[in-house]
């Protein structure tokens, strides 16, 4: 009998990881997180687990012993605000308990996957490719994504990789999201914007070889996140840290406009200043180098954008009360 536990798990990866092993016939799963939102506790509320623990709980009974090792460990859980600033909170909760984590596992012969980040790939002066021997040289641009690259680094420096997974997921949309605040996908954001008023703002830019909207990024729809994931339980000979994106990046004009066609309506786009604490740190382009991901054996077909926009809104935003 396969257990599992998914830290995270009333988040947006992780909730709709926990539907994907229920849909597979699984409900012996140990969620942790911490309901901070009526949305997570509504995200948890559509599942199917055995135990739900707040995650500091959770923590504290991983330290006494007194949580059984399962198959797998999904470790989704952490603090993935590009915005914030308390370096201690980021090393404790994001690099500090990914690594208690990871190492209760390998003592414990349990299957662990984690959650790393494209934020690690900075402005991307190094590329966007996942080998061991790029890892070391990324400069993240934010405490988030140095959170991230911490932990890749120790996982590198002590081996870990060799039977452990790391992920690098790209700008990932889809449902579950709606308690993440600002940290939501813009196609979150636009559906309800554009639902009340008809209109969207989206950011200048302040560098002259984009064109206003024209900055782009990898974005993933969350089922393809998840059946990637999944990818790594299934093949448990296959570790290290990869990439989890389509390798395709589109600009944000492209998103918007898909959210404007799923929702039947003319664009109306505008355009805003970055703000300017946010214009040192600001990605213009990511884009998943998928090649290490495609030799490991993970053949998945990433839904084209506009197709995932559309069942995004379709089948989730337009049901929403």
């Amino acid at each position: 009998m396969e257990r599992f536990i998914v830290t995270g798990g009333a988040g947006l990866i992780g909730s709709n990881l926990v539907a994907a092993l229920n849909a597979r016939g699984f409900d012996d799963i140990l969620v942790a997180d911490h309901l901070n939102h009526p949305l997570k506790e509504r995200n948890l509320g559509r599942l199917r687990v055995a135990r739900y623990l707040d995650r500091d709980a959770f923590r504290r009974a991983l330290r006494a012993g007194e949580i059984p090792p399962p198959t797998t460990l999904f470790h989704l859980g952490a603090c993935s605000s590009t915005t914030e600033t308390d370096q201690a909170y980021l090393d404790d909760n994001n690099t500090g308990y990914t690594r208690e984590l990871c190492e209760w596992c390998l003592a414990h012969g349990t299957r662990f996957i984690y959650a790393s980040s494209a934020a690690t790939y900075g402005g991307g002066e190094q590329g966007y490719c996942d080998d061991d021997a790029v890892t070391p040289t990324l400069r993240p641009l934010n405490l988030y994504g140095w959170s991230k690259q911490k932990f890749d680094l120790l996982a590198l420096r002590e081996g870990w990789l060799t039977r452990a997974v790391g992920l690098k997921y790209f700008n990932v949309f889809g449902p579950g999201e709606g308690h993440k605040g600002e940290m939501r996908s813009v196609v979150h954001k636009a559906y309800h914007q554009i639902r009340d008023t008809g209109a969207f703002a989206l950011f200048r830019s302040h560098r002259a070889e984009y064109a206003d909207g024209g900055q782009v990024r990898d974005f993933v729809f969350v089922r393809d996140a998840v059946a990637v994931t999944l990818f790594f339980h299934d093949h448990p000979e296959v570790a290290g840290l990869f990439n989890c994106g389509t390798g395709r990046a589109r600009s944000w004009l492209d998103l918007l406009r898909a959210v404007y066609a799923a929702l039947g309506r003319e664009p109306a786009i505008t355009f805003t200043d970055m703000p300017a604490h946010l214009r040192d740190t600001y990605q213009y382009f990511t884009e998943a180098d998928t090649r290490k991901l495609r030799a490991a054996g993970c053949d998945h077909a990433f839904t084209p954008l506009e197709d995932a926009v559309g069942a995004y809104v379709r089948e989730y935003l337009d049901r929403e009360p």
